[in-house]
């Protein structure tokens, strides 16, 4: 039965815990003040903002930072008869990347720090079922692209002071510990190599520090590199299946089973691009794609290992239209048959038992 816990009151939304989103890239380039606005008041851009994460059911969720590769030095998609292949994008070095990747760790903390307690910058999971109690939003610092770092995971240690508890080696350009996959459609995640040896050591010390590791965008062999040596669950924070839609993003049901294997969770991107069977772009995708991508892994990984990674801000498209609008998945499950313990699993129970397997709590 659902308890008090991971089912709110009769009338109000279902909790949801978002494994990724990209809200803070939109919003670091306004001044300061204008992005605490954008924030707290919602001006109706992009997917996110304080009244939408309520009106959504939000009680919190895995907030990136990402530093894009300058415009310079990203090419377009080449198409192809079946679909299409963009490259990925050349390396950037710590320098190029820490002052923006510093600058997004300061607008968490700042949005957090003017929100009046309505919005928590936390870093155990005690912190966010309080924050949950108070109605609060939960926001956990999480790197996607490791590039900010350096190799001898000097600068790990003063972004897990800052609250840094989740850690996406790559984003899809290669870094110093490991290569990611290029957006192609169709395509397996099967490419390059794995982990660096500089990669192998920055997975022991987010093991050591209980820094969780995301395998979303990395390439396969460096995916099973990380599952042979990671002590922790595995987490993809916003990858879907692989065999309905085959976009080198995506996870094989073989890497699905091993995140199974390991007590991991993979959340669900939103991007229409990673869930339909035609790799295509258009935003009149209907939820029940999202439900397919869903079951798909239930039946692979069992429904303790599935969760929500929207990618909320970072996609073009998706069949959800914002945070405000993330009931309608919850009724899209269940129309499909969903009973409400199975969806307060899905929604949010599998990410907060997963981060307090990860943090040590």
């Amino acid at each position: 039965m659902p308890t008090e816990e991971n089912v709110r009151d009769s009338g109000s939304p279902v909790a949801i815990f978002d494994g990724h989103n990209d809200m803070l890239l939109r919003l670091v380039d306004q001044s300061s003040e204008r992005a605490v606005e954008a924030f707290l008041e919602g001006r109706g851009t992009g997917h996110l903002d304080l009244p939408r994460l309520i009106s959504g059911g939000f009680v919190g969720g895995l907030f990136a930072v990402f530093v894009p590769s300058p415009s310079s030095a990203m090419r377009g998609p080449k198409r192809t008869t079946k679909g299409y292949d963009t490259p990925a994008p050349p390396a950037m070095s710590q320098g190029e990347v820490l002052p923006s990747a510093l600058a997004m760790t300061g607008l968490l903390h700042r949005l957090a720090e003017q929100s009046g307690g309505r919005f928590r910058v936390c870093t155990t999971v005690a912190q966010i079922q309080a924050a949950r109690r108070d109605n609060a939003v939960a926001a956990v610092l999480h790197y996607e692209g490791a590039e900010a770092i350096d190799t001898e995971c000097h600068t790990l240690d003063a972004l897990y002071a800052a609250g840094l508890r989740s850690l996406g080696l790559v984003w899809s350009r290669p870094t110093a510990f490991g290569h990611g996959v290029p957006f192609r459609f169709p395509g397996s995640p099967d490419i390059g190599p794995g982990l660096t040896s500089a990669g192998r050591y920055l997975v022991r010390a987010c093991n050591e520090r209980g820094i969780a590791v995301d395998l979303s965008h990395l390439n396969a062999q460096g995916f099973w590199d990380v599952a042979g040596l990671s002590t922790a669950p595995l987490v993809a924070s916003h990858s879907n299946a692989h065999a309905l839609c085959p976009h080198t993003r995506n996870l094989t049901d073989d890497q699905l089973r091993a995140v199974r294997d390991s007590g991991g969770v993979v959340g669900l991107n939103f991007g229409t691009y990673f869930l339909r069977p035609d790799g295509g772009t258009s935003a009149d995708t209907p939820v029940s794609v999202m439900v397919d991508h869903i079951d798909h892994m239930i039946d692979i990984m069992g429904d303790a290992h599935v969760g929500l990674g929207s990618d909320f801000d970072g996609i073009q498209a998706s069949p959800i239209r914002d945070g405000a609008d993330m009931q309608t998945l919850v009724a899209a499950l269940r129309e499909r048959g969903h009973d409400e313990s199975r969806i307060a699993r899905l929604t949010c129970d599998n990410w907060l038992r997963v981060l307090a397997q990860t943090w040590g709590e």
